[in-house]
């Protein structure tokens, strides 16, 4: 009536044997999750600088700099020269959602100084989006 199942289920595996590809723990992977909305944020930061010069971007470009570096193993992100074309609003509305995608990476690895930065960039793309639309 049934027909026997005559290969390996491939759902079952011995346990202790070695798999055809390397796996990340939770954290790695959380590390270069967090490390690429950073590294977004920073595009954007640097988007903002080239439109809106500002002591306040420049710290805060610096400041992610030095985390993706260290989240990266000592890897510097690339910094691209923004042409300054843009609405600042809008890239200031982009920044405020990576930063909040930040912010909720780098709460669920107990990041404090990436969470601190990240709410810290979020008031501030806030704040100046709210200025732009004034």
């Amino acid at each position: 009536m049934y027909e026997p199942i005559r290969t390996k289920s491939v759902h079952s595996t011995m346990v202790g044997t070695p798999s055809d590809f390397p796996h990340r723990s939770r954290e790695e992977e959380l590390d270069i999750q967090l490390a690429g909305h950073l590294s977004a944020l920073l595009a954007v930061t640097d988007a903002l600088r080239s439109l809106q010069p500002a002591e306040d971007l420049d710290a805060a470009a610096e400041r992610l700099a030095e985390q993706v570096t260290r989240l990266r193993g000592g890897g510097t992100p690339v910094r691209a020269v923004a042409s300054g074309a843009g609405d600042g609003a809008a890239l200031h509305e982009r920044a405020h959602a990576l930063a909040g995608r930040a912010l909720v990476v780098a709460a669920s690895r107990a990041d404090t100084a990436v969470a601190i930065l990240a709410a810290e960039r979020m008031d501030a793309h806030s704040a100046a989006r709210s200025a732009a639309l004034a």
